[in-house]
């Protein structure tokens, strides 16, 4: 979770830090490429801009390989300002030329799995494991002196508890080492000037959102209060992220990428209770949710 006051004044401090990180909302375009053709390329460019002091910053989405570098160039001669790639032939050129790599739509940055289940599944597995090597192996040998067919059956299932619980103590070691990523529930109001980013779950606002505040996360946004400023869900590209809001009446809302402003949105929507999502070729839905 990043929280930031941009009203804060940098001399409230005599050791005013060198840096701060804050969870700013940017709009840039994603170009995408079909073919390595810099020539085809460039004259679509001329086909598609106006002039060459855009200054746009986009990314880099292409389908096939590149010279990456050529690429750059060539996009920023005609007044773009390409700042990275999304992830997939270009990475290696990119980690070269310094150049941001962005995750593909529709991945999360990883799944959210409360610390205190993890907790509770490694503590399962340890215990099973414990009480499998613990158990007296003349077991099966009494097993073998009254049935040997029942000895056989004894040893198979044996087999598969250790398997099962091997398997099992892998899921818990996944879970230990994402035990810090969870939701989050703020429970103050976001004030105008401020910023919450949550990256790794849910981000839950039971206060509300005030105008010229900002509530970013990877995943599904809650706002239970009154919902204004700029609301942000799959801000990492996740299409299935979602917002709800008690009073839905923001500044701008986006999902995955896709935003709208207060000034586009459906009018039937706003003051209500509602709920917003991405769908493949309609993009932002805005649905009021009817509490009877």
């Amino acid at each position: 979770m990043t929280i930031s006051d941009n009203n804060q004044q940098a001399l409230d401090s005599p050791d005013t830090p060198a840096l701060a990180f804050y969870g700013k909302m940017l709009t840039f375009s994603r170009l995408q490429f079909s073919t390595d053709d810099f020539a085809a390329i460039a004259s679509q460019l001329e086909s598609t801009l106006s002039n060459k002091n855009s200054n746009i910053p986009v990314l880099i989405d292409s389908e096939v390989e590149q010279d990456l570098a050529a690429l750059v160039e060539l996009l920023w001669s005609w007044g773009l300002q390409p700042i990275g790639v999304v992830t997939g032939l270009l990475d290696e050129q990119a980690r070269q030329l310094r150049l941001a790599i962005f995750p593909a739509d529709g991945k999360r940055i990883e799944r959210i799995l409360p610390s205190k289940k993890a907790t509770t599944q490694l503590s399962q597995v340890a215990a099973s494991k414990d009480s499998a090597q613990t158990s007296p192996a003349n077991d099966s040998v009494s097993s073998t002196t009254d049935n040997a067919g029942s000895a056989v059956n004894s040893q198979a299932a044996a087999t598969t508890e250790v398997n099962a619980t091997t398997e099992t103590t892998l899921t818990a070691e996944t879970l230990i080492s994402a035990e810090h990523i969870t939701s989050l529930i703020y429970d103050q109001m976001l004030r105008s000037g401020q910023s919450l980013n949550h990256v790794g779950g849910d981000l839950i606002l039971t206060n509300s959102v005030n105008s010229g505040a900002e509530a970013i996360t990877d995943n599904n946004l809650h706002v239970y209060g009154r919902a204004q400023g700029r609301l942000v869900a799959g801000a990492t590209g996740d299409k299935d992220a979602r917002i709800f809001c008690q009073v839905f009446n923001p500044s701008l809302v986006s999902v995955a990428g896709t935003y709208c402003l207060r000034d586009n949105l459906p009018e039937h929507v706003i003051d209500k209770s509602v709920e917003v999502r991405y769908l493949e070729g309609q993009g932002l839905v805005f649905t009021v949710m009817d509490n009877a």
